[in-house]
Order: structure tokens, then C-alpha cells, then sequence
């Protein structure tokens, strides 16, 4: 899934950023508020970690302006400021969920992918299609109740494929949302269709990830 990163400490983004590519994520990165404020607003981001502390523009203010705009974003805050009141305060701008800093790195991936479930009623613990089910939290996959290995980019391929069950997705939303970046070669994404057609389909007789000529791939909600 595509989150958006604003931290102006720039070692902690980098960090940031690498470990969540490496759970899966796409990551974007902004160093002060106005930065994030307008990735925030014109990207198409599925949750956003908001650093506090910025220059230009407070978190706080972020937040406040984006709720304002109706832009209901899932927002994580980070903050070296530990106060009770100064998280009341996140949470009471609209910030949907409040970490300190320093932080246990799996319990920030726990928080995100628990925001990432909320959201809009639509993100399911474990996300199914027929007999093929895919479990975020876990990172397990199987088909028919047998367990299917797969490469980190083939899982966040799959997950966002099935969180986008039955509907046809274009290559470009792809790459932008698994690869995050719009450069990347566009066979590379058949490429990695083709991977996982060979483990989720092609053993078990079914035809569930789809291509639609011209328009992009479909996963069926059936599991084909």
C-alpha cells in the first residue's frame, strides 16, 4: 500500500522509508509541513506518518487543514512529545492514531496495517478471494488451505490486487502503488503477473488473476 512519510529528520525518513519498502509498502517522502501537506492532498495515499515537529508547518496544522478539507486520510503521528495532553491533542485534530518516538519499529507496521484495515470499512483483517486468502499481518498466503510462498514484491502485488478485488487495474496504478514510481518499465508489472499466476493459479486450476486487453488485470472476487 502507498504512505506518505513527513519527517524533516532526514536519516529517520531514510529509515523509515527503506523498512517500510522492505514490509511491502510504497513509500514517499516529504522534509517539512507544506511539503506533506500538498503530497498529502493531491497523492493518492492510503495512510500518512506525520512527524509533529516540522518546520514551515506544524503536524498539528497538517492534520487540521486536511480534516477540514474533508480528506480523511489515515493519519499515524510521531512525536518525540510524550505528554498525555500532547497526544489528546493529535487525536482531537483528527489524527487517528499516536506514536512516540523513540519507537518499536514492528509496533509502528502493527499500527499502520491496523489504520490500514479501518479505513473506509474496507480493509479486512484477511483479505479473500474464493479459496485464495491473504493475511497482512501474518504475511501468510494460501489457496485451498495450502500455504504459498512468496517474494515481497509478488505479496504486495497480490495485496493490493485483492484489495482492489473484481475491479480492472491499469498497470501505471500498479507500478505507482506496489512499485512506487511511475519509471519503472511497465512490463516489469506482466512480469510479476506472470509470477503469480504460476503459484496462485496455475497449481490449483483456476484462472483468478485476470487480463483485461487494453485496460489492465483483474483479480475475480471468486477466485476464477
Amino acid at each position: 500500500m502507498r504512505v506518505l512519510v513527513v519527517e524533516d529528520e532526514r536519516r529517520m525518513a531514510a529509515a523509515l522509508q527503506r523498512g517500510l519498502q522492505a514490509e511491502g509498502f510504497a513509500v514517499d517522502l516529504a522534509h517539512d509541513g507544506e511539503e506533506g501537506l500538498h503530497a498529502a492532498r493531491h497523492g493518492d495515499y492510503d495512510v500518512v506518518v506525520l512527524d509533529i515537529m516540522l518546520p514551515r508547518l506544524s503536524g498539528y496544522n497538517v492534520c487540521k487543514r486536511l480534516r477540514a478539507e474533508e480528506n480523511w486520510v489515515p493519519i499515524l503521528m510521531l512525536s518525540a512529545k510524550d505528554g498525555e495532553y500532547d497526544m489528546a491533542d493529535g487525536l482531537d485534530l483528527g489524527a487517528d492514531d499516536y506514536l512516540t518516538k523513540p519507537f518499536s519499529y514492528v509496533v509502528l507496521v502493527a499500527r499502520l496495517r491496523a489504520l490500514l484495515r479501518r479505513d473506509a470499512g474496507r480493509r479486512p483483517a484477511v483479505l479473500l478471494a474464493g479459496d485464495l486468502s491473504l493475511d497482512p499481518a501474518r504475511r501468510r498466503v494460501e489457496r485451498d488451505g495450502a500455504a504459498i510462498e512468496l517474494t515481497p514484491r509478488e505479496f504486495a502485488l497480490l495485496e493490493y490486487l485483492l484489495r482492489r478485488r473484481d475491479e480492472v487495474v491499469s498497470k501505471s496504478e500498479i507500478l505507482e502503488h506496489v512499485w512506487d514510481t511511475f519509471d519503472t518499465d511497465p512490463n516489469v508489472v506482466e512480469v510479476y503477473v506472470g509470477y503469480l499466476r504460476r503459484k496462485i493459479d496455475a497449481p490449483f486450476g483456476r484462472n483468478a488473476l485476470q487480463t483485461v486487453r487494453g485496460a489492465g488485470y483483474r483479480l475475480a472476487g471468486d477466485g476464477g
